[in-house]
């Protein structure tokens, strides 16, 4: 018979191990001499050892769960418990015993951090809803639509929290978007309906100026064309396919109104010569303008020389290019000044390239909807092409939006 301090092998060949409730059967062994069999056992024991270690070392550094851990507990406990290992198995129920009251505590603390995670996303989430409804009441178009996107982003980030919450939250979140962008379109289709309304205004002051061309009742006649032009100005701006067409018209219209008038005149004048002289002089007095440093100044100067221009009547026929000409080229000057000026400040060209950038912003947001509904949805192939569509829209927008502060904002 052979024994160590944890284990024997009686004459029979059969194995014990000493445990503190007393010897157990090990197992029987036929195949060699004792000491090997002890020696056979003892290994089993060591590989119970090893296996304990490994587990200790994944609960004490990994993210190893609860319930893995628990189930690996009880695997190794079984074969603890089955006894078909020589060595101090009391220490190793000892050791699992320690590794069980390990696991819960770490179970506890990763049940608390979950909680605090979870209060500190629903802090998150009610800030991101309280803003959200602020910015819907918002008519800071731009700057609104893109904190309210970021806002998105910031959500997507956040931990979910319980269903029922979460739903509530996103209702909110999600209902303060739409309200925001049914705002935004209202307002656009509103100016849309402005500039719709000041192009049936200026097609009737067209019709009028072209029936007009004709006429040769011409103090009356080009007293009307003034008050025509200031009604022009008055009405805004058309749309700008519209408004340049209708422009074109009404400005030819009165071209060949004044063209006749000129014609006329000039065969009535017999102070032509002399009428050349002091259109010349103006034609000098008004070159002095260009180029244009003061436009309000040169716009009243010129004003003024055109008014004198019109007072003196008609030169010859042969002359009249040159010195017109001259006169035009000064026009055309201030002209590209006022353009300039009209372009930076104008607000209907404002609204005009913010209304393309609202429609286009419109169908960003809803395909941004549309994507966080299939990815709520699980549907992750139809998020992903709408995903690609919507980097198309955006692109566009992005387009738009610089086009948009070319006119400040």
């Amino acid at each position: 018979m052979s024994s160590d301090p944890w284990g024997r092998v009686d004459e029979t060949g059969t194995v014990y191990v000493r445990t503190s409730d007393g010897e157990q059967v090990v197992g029987s062994w036929q195949a060699g001499t004792p000491e090997e069999a002890l020696a056979y056992f003892e290994r089993k024991y060591e590989g119970l050892v090893v296996e304990i270690g490994l587990l200790e070392k994944r609960v004490r550094t990994t993210d190893l769960s609860a319930k893995d851990a628990q189930t690996a507990i009880d695997h190794l406990r079984t074969q603890v418990d089955e006894h078909h290992a020589v060595g101090d198995l009391d220490a190793l129920r000892v050791r699992l015993d320690k590794l069980v009251t390990t696991v819960e505590s770490r179970r506890e603390e990763r049940k608390a951090a979950k909680a605090k995670q979870t209060d500190e996303a629903r802090a998150a989430k009610d800030a991101l809803v309280v803003e959200a409804e602020q910015l819907a009441q918002s008519d800071q178009w731009r700057s609104a639509g893109e904190r309210l996107r970021a806002l998105v982003d910031i959500w997507k980030g956040l931990p979910r929290l319980d269903r029922k919450s979460d739903d509530e939250l996103w209702h909110r979140f999600s209902h303060a978007r739409s309200a925001f962008s049914k705002r935004r379109k209202a307002h656009f289709a509103s100016l849309d309906a402005q500039r719709e309304d000041a192009r049936k205004v200026k097609e009737r002051l067209v019709a009028e100026a072209e029936s007009l061309s004709k006429s040769t009742d011409w103090g009356p006649t080009a007293a009307r064309y003034r008050e025509l032009m200031a009604d022009w100005k008055a009405a805004g701006r058309a749309q700008r396919e519209s408004e340049d067409d209708l422009w074109n018209r009404f400005r030819g219209a009165q071209d060949v109104f004044f063209a006749a008038r000129s014609e006329v005149f000039a065969e009535r004048d017999a102070e032509q010569i002399e009428n050349l002289k002091l259109k010349e002089d103006l034609a000098d007095e008004a070159e002095k303008l260009v180029p244009i440093t003061d436009l309000k100044a040169a716009r009243a100067a010129f004003r003024s020389l055109n008014e004198r221009w019109e007072a003196i009547g008609h030169v010859p026929r042969d002359a009249r290019p040159k010195v017109e000409g001259r006169m035009h080229s000064v026009e055309r000057a201030i002209q590209e000044a006022e353009e300039g000026e009209w372009r930076r400040t104008n607000p209907e060209a404002r609204a005009r390239a913010a209304g393309l950038t609202g429609q286009l912003q419109a169908a960003v947001d809803k395909l941004r909807e549309q994507v966080d509904a299939a990815r709520a949805a699980g549907n992750n192939a139809k998020a992903d092409k709408l995903s690609r569509e919507l980097e198309g829209r955006q692109a566009l927008l992005d387009q738009a939006l610089k086009g948009l502060e070319e006119f400040g904002g």
